[in-house]
């Protein structure tokens, strides 16, 4: 790597650094093109020559964020490994509605910002997203050995989506929610059912070829 290259890195990790730190602070929101060039001590233009525009910064600052909460889940259920796969799922679950609730605004990032068309969104970026998936897949795989990889993946994004809106309205207090407090008892609720189907009785729907 040359000096240009190494200012470069050195320019998009403080930057990324410091959209972190707004995020956390004020949400996704308050990120403002001017304060990030003044805090890093560098020409406004010096951040498009880094990033493509805004999106894309925010876009790395999530892209970690999905790596911490993949830390997160997959730590909730290390030295779990031996229980049913149904209590793995309400670990996992629990543990992502703890990163909810202490990082909210960095959470709320994840999924307020507009990313551009689907063909353009990065592989890395799904790539994380599939990694946090990819936790869930386990004990849902074990529960349901006989549904094929896409189906699999379908039950997998039904259930992040389910656990993902009960978290949401909880936290956000809708009336459609429940209180903080409850919420952990609503997700198991839900999840411990899986326990006592199988997939004939769920209906699921099987993807034609």
């Amino acid at each position: 790597m040359n000096k240009t290259e190494a200012r470069r890195a050195e320019l998009r990790e403080t930057l990324v650094n410091l959209a972190e730190a707004q995020i956390v602070r004020g949400g996704m929101s308050s990120i403002k093109a001017r304060d990030l060039a003044r805090d890093a001590g560098c020409a406004l233009g010096a951040i498009y020559n880094v990033f493509t525009d805004l999106t894309e910064l925010v876009m790395a600052v999530n892209g970690r964020t999905f790596t911490r909460i993949g830390r997160e889940v997959a730590g909730a259920v290390t030295g779990h490994e031996t229980e049913p796969p149904e209590r793995r799922l309400v670990l996992l679950a629990h543990a992502y509605l703890h990163f909810a609730a202490d990082n909210q605004h960095l959470w709320r990032a994840l999924f307020d910002l507009e990313l551009p068309e689907d063909d353009k969104v990065p592989d890395w970026y799904r790539s994380e997203l599939q990694g946090l998936f990819g936790h869930i897949a386990i004990p849902v795989s074990e529960l349901f050995p006989s549904l094929a990889v896409r189906d699999l993946d379908l039950m997998v994004r039904a259930l992040f989506s389910s656990v993902h809106g009960m978290v949401l309205l909880g936290l956000q207090n809708r009336i459609s929610g429940v209180p903080r407090a409850n919420i952990e008892a609503m997700i198991e609720a839900v999840l411990l059912r899986l326990a006592e189907r199988d997939t004939e009785k769920l209906n699921i729907v099987q993807i034609n070829s």
